[in-house]
């Protein structure tokens, strides 16, 4: 049987008419920066195949519809609506993930990444030249100029950490401004955390050096409208970040700030066991479910607001979330009291006693809390 002989075609995409490269922005509350940048990309890649995803985590502001009005108009554009999920670093994942081009680009939805970049950075990776190209504000040619002071110092010690602590060698990996082979991408997807904002220090540090990488320079715009989306929370993101990658991903990013949470739990607990001794004196049991309450109403407020604000309840939900937490916490409470009670009989130290306790409700608190208060929905 003879053997049928196919053309080789170098780049299926351009034949096929699909896009090779897909411009990933994920958004929030950036109606009125959405046109403005589609028409900055249509201007900057013309002669390239490419797309726009624009992966929004449900604005307020509407800027899902106005995405999918853009697209009714124009095949180049998509829309990801994100429901009851939140974060940059997922909806880049999701976005990059949902692209058909071989080469994914990130870029801010705000107009301070510089888009001419695109079609050099293209055509390193085209070229084979890299896997990973970054648009960078710390090396000769870029600058970070408009950042304001308090930004610009974050940025800089956020830098010097990644550096030393994780091994990056990139000068810039706080940009949020990259491209990237998909296939590359792909195979680091499963290990990326969905929870934060620096997804190309997870790349990188994920990567372990096996990234060919290339940084370009960039001048950091200004933003024209909206407001920026980071935060103080953002610092308790990025130090969990790291402290994942230092266990190689054995202990993920949220149960990491889920522990942050629980010390700081641990130390209105003792508190609480504290003026309560001094104050009252009443017996140990009494005020070790007292303080073990407390405790588990503070844990729940700072984990809405810290731990799962990707899923944070709100209104009634609220309520309703504090006495699920309760109820699923109420057998690492009965715990946390025959604990601490056997404790403090054998050696009646308040705190070693208050410590033991609280310890040992604190897997379970965990575990349950996932599955039962902050559910996906």
């Amino acid at each position: 049987m003879k053997e049928i002989l196919r053309p080789v075609i170098e780049n299926p995409q351009e034949t096929a008419g699909l896009p090779v490269l897909s411009v990933v922005v994920p958004t929030f509350n950036e109606r009125d920066n959405v046109i403005t940048l589609f028409e900055k990309l249509q201007a900057t890649l013309k002669g390239v195949a490419w797309e726009v995803v624009y992966v929004d985590d449900n604005s307020p502001d509407g800027t899902w519809e106005l995405v999918r009005e853009l697209a009714r108009r124009d095949g180049r554009v998509r829309c990801i609506r994100r429901i009851a999920r939140r974060g940059l670093s997922g909806a880049c994942i999701e976005g990059i993930l949902a692209s058909c081009a071989p080469y994914a680009a990130v870029m801010d939805a705000d107009l301070q990444h510089d888009e001419m970049q695109l079609p050099k950075m293209l055509s390193l990776l085209q070229s084979g030249a890299a896997e990973l190209v970054v648009g960078s504000r710390f090396i000769a040619g870029g600058s970070a100029d408009s950042l304001n002071k308090q930004r610009a110092n974050a940025s800089a010690f956020a830098t010097k950490m990644a550096k030393r602590v994780l091994g990056v060698e990139i000068a810039d990996p706080m940009s949020g401004f990259f491209m990237i082979r998909r296939d590359r991408f792909e195979q680091l997807a499963p290990r990326l955390s969905t929870r934060g904002f620096k997804i190309l220090l997870d790349i990188v540090a994920t990567a372990h050096g096996k990234l060919k990488t290339v940084e370009i320079p960039y001048t950091f715009g200004s933003r024209l409208h909206g407001e920026s989306k980071l935060d103080s929370v953002v610092v308790l993101d990025f130090l969990g970040l790291v402290l994942a990658k230092l266990t190689n991903d054995t202990v993920s990013l949220r149960f990491l700030m889920f522990a942050v949470v629980g010390c700081t739990g641990l130390f209105v607990h003792l508190g609480a066991l504290f003026v309560a001794l001094r104050l009252f004196n009443p017996p140990f049991v009494e005020i070790q479910a007292l303080g073990a309450l407390i405790a588990m109403t503070s844990n729940f407020v700072l984990n809405n607001f810290l731990t799962y604000r990707d899923q944070r309840l709100k209104g009634f939900a609220i309520l309703r979330g504090l006495v699920a937490f309760y109820l699923v916490c109420s057998v690492g409470l009965f715990a946390n009291i025959g604990v601490a009670f056997s404790v403090y009989d054998q050696e009646p130290i308040w705190w070693l006693a208050g410590t033991a306790g609280a310890l040992m409700g604190a897997v379970w608190n965990y575990a349950v809390s996932g599955l039962f208060v902050w559910r996906k929905r």
